[in-house]
């Protein structure tokens, strides 16, 4: 039997809002279900959920320009959003989440319009070796999202002004700057942000072989997603802990870059402070590194326990000892 499929197409370009409501349609189970939703932001600057906004954006400049920063539920690394580009969201219960699927929905749409695009690194589409969909993850007990970028006439001189790139990331990628990394996909083809839609829903519909049914995303717009996107919105959830973070190790592994700020009680050799700052697509060991070294001893290196995440918070600990 195929999957029931959901098409929300966005009519509003808040950034708290638009998570706001795919946190809720992560949250909200549907069996047999995969929901695609379409977004747009304006003027935004969207980090990961362990990402240190100081270090990956031009807070102030953004802010002072009318713009506005947001935090996602997913892990990766920062993007910026305007209304030449356009975003999606897959959600859906384990059983029927296929990354493999999901981005072939993407890559059939693009088809339409000429282009054959290829999957690259760690999460990345690309066109002739350049990026215009950068992708993450996040995932409940029962549900997985994965949603991503589609960069078509987005404005550069804003992408550019806003992000700081941390140098060494651009000499992994071989290339002298983030424009010269990433392409609008207006620059090749004869494309706009509100014409791919009908050929991503038309997508959809091809990969997965069945029709869709349509969500009116105002019907979406409850009291729980109004009041979570408040929480959104808050400094405290934006800024919070990362106003008083300070680098004081800093290194780069396979599954991305890692920042740390650590204080040690030299009386008890223990550590009395840590908080780490990625943009891994994997956030939750993350958490969990961050929990299990919190008031550890430096003494001797602590045993791993058992995890799906056993390398990465290893990883994490060798930088310390």
């Amino acid at each position: 039997m195929n999957p029931i499929l959901q098409i929300i197409i966005g009519n509003q370009y808040d950034p708290y809002i638009n998570l706001s409501i795919e946190s809720f349609l992560l949250d909200t189970e549907k069996d047999d279900t995969v929901t695609m939703f379409l977004w747009k932001n304006q003027q935004t600057v969207v980090i990961g959920t362990n990402q240190n906004p100081y270090t990956e954006c031009d807070v102030d400049t953004l802010l002072a320009e009318g713009g506005k920063l947001a935090r996602r539920r997913s892990g990766g690394g920062a993007v910026y959003h305007d209304l030449g580009n356009i975003n999606f969201s897959f959600i859906a219960t384990k059983k029927l989440y296929d990354v493999k699927k999901q981005m072939s929905v993407i890559q059939n749409a693009l088809r339409y319009f000429g282009l054959e695009t290829e999957i690259s690194g760690r999460n990345d589409i690309t066109y002739q070796n350049r990026k215009f969909s950068g992708n993450a993850f996040a995932f409940t007990k029962s549900q997985g999202l994965h949603h991503g970028t589609i960069l078509i006439n987005t404005d550069e001189s804003r992408l550019k002004k806003y992000l700081k790139v941390n140098p060494a990331k651009l000499q992994k990628h071989g290339v002298r700057s983030v424009t010269s990394r990433i392409i609008n996909l207006s620059e090749v083809c004869d494309i706009t942000s509100d014409s791919i839609i009908p050929y991503l829903i038309l997508s959809f519909k091809e990969i997965y072989d069945n029709d869709t049914i349509t969500l009116d995303l105002n019907d979406l717009c409850n009291n729980g997603v109004i009041s979570n996107s408040k929480i959104l919105a808050s400094d405290e959830y934006l800024y919070g802990k990362w106003k008083d973070f300070h680098t004081k190790k800093c290194t780069q592994y396979e599954w991305g870059w890692l920042d740390m700020d650590i204080n040690i009680d030299e009386t008890t050799s223990t550590i009395c402070h840590i908080a780490l700052a990625s943009d891994s697509l994997y956030p939750e060991a993350i958490n969990e590194a961050q929990k299990l070294l919190q008031n550890a001893s430096t003494k001797i290196p602590p045993n791993v326990p058992e995890s799906r995440y056993k390398n990465i918070i290893e990883d994490i600990f060798k930088l310390i000892y």
